[in-house]
């Protein structure tokens, strides 16, 4: 019926535009999604903790958990991803805050299991080279943060194969990374020339224990993380005075996220929690970071210009993301101190936390 309707209004003038790309540029449909999304928010039933624990099975990896941001114990119970080979999980809002993530949640202690094997073919083939564009388009929405090492200390956390470590030692930072993965830390260091990668806690490394590092980055990281403010009051005291921590996460206000709900393709398999430019911020403030600045994602094939999109369209779908949800992905750089606001904060229209 949904899809009938769809084809009423829009007719075949879209068919052509990516599934992606969609929401952004029929006439009226952020309207609309927005417009679902609070009716959804009115009619979905908020419950305790208790109640809500009482009801749903729980895997002997899993815990119940309230909100991490805010401590808020009710419940909002929103989407129900599943997957192939059989993943399935419950997404759950605080009514508090807003805050979106996974409950019952993977324990901290058994997060490992998520990445004990052949993970690293995840990150290799096409997806690699998908990847290290979305990182040169990143670290360019970002400069002059990442426009040369200079010999400053970089921290990827997560490296995962390495890749993004092979791009920063090519700029001269001095890289290293960490990573829970055994295959995709082997793979790095094989391919690596000054960098290298360590597996398991970055505690457990003096070389990271250490801190002193001028850049931190979280690619795609912040949503496998279960316990966030214990890693993010960690990254603060690693780095140096001056120091900025970049985040690239799926974006919880996503206009994507509104419209297919539970098919939304920021809900993969290893993601725990779902961050938007409203409770980012909480988690920074908590945690002792000065200030943070957003950059809009447009999507990766127009921002490198290899979109078939008609100029009208592009426009369109950019003036849309910059008024209203900031792209299917956030990106984000988080200054540590006051020392770092003034130093990369005014070219970023940071903001102070």
């Amino acid at each position: 019926m949904r899809r009938m309707l769809v084809r009423f209004v829009y007719g075949s003038r879209y068919d052509r535009v990516p599934h992606g790309q969609r929401a952004y540029v029929r006439p009226g449909e952020r309207l609309i999604r927005e417009a679902q999304w609070r009716l959804r928010l009115r009619r979905t039933r908020v419950c305790s903790l208790i109640e809500y624990s009482g009801s749903v099975p729980l895997a002997e990896n899993e815990e119940f958990l309230a909100c991490t941001l805010c401590g808020e114990e009710r419940q909002q119970p929103l989407f129900e991803p599943a997957g192939g080979k059989g993943w399935r999980y419950r997404v759950v809002r605080c009514p508090r805050c807003g805050f979106l993530y996974r409950n019952p949640n993977v324990r901290p202690e058994r997060l490992g299991d998520l990445y004990a094997t052949s993970y690293s073919s995840f990150l290799t083939g096409t997806y690699a080279e998908q990847r290290r564009r979305r990182y040169e388009l990143t670290m360019r929405a970002f400069s002059p943060v990442f426009a040369e090492g200079g010999g400053r200390r970089l921290l990827d956390f997560g490296c995962g194969a390495g890749l993004f470590l092979g791009l920063a030692e090519g700029l001269g930072f001095d890289a290293v990374g960490v990573d829970l993965s055994p295959d995709s830390v082997e793979r790095a260091n094989a391919a690596l020339r000054t960098a290298r990668a360590y597996l398991g806690d970055p505690d457990d490394v003096p070389e990271i224990a250490a801190g002193g590092f001028d850049v931190i980055t979280l690619w795609s990281v912040l949503a496998h993380l279960p316990r966030p403010l214990d890693d993010f009051a960690r990254f603060r005291r690693l780095l140096a005075p001056g120091g900025v921590l970049m985040i690239l996460t799926v974006n919880a206000n996503s206009l994507l996220l509104k419209a297919y709900g539970s098919r939304w393709s920021g809900f993969t398999k290893n993601h725990l929690m779902f961050y938007s430019s409203a409770t980012l911020p909480a988690l920074l403030r908590r945690t002792g970071f000065a200030g943070v600045a957003f950059a809009p994602h447009y999507g990766d094939a127009i921002e490198a210009g290899t979109t078939r999109l008609p100029v009208k369209l592009r426009r369109r779908l950019a003036a849309r993301v910059r008024a209203g949800d900031g792209g299917n992905m956030m990106r984000a750089l988080a200054f540590a101190d006051q020392e770092s606001l003034e130093r990369w904060g005014a070219e970023q229209k940071a903001r102070e936390l």
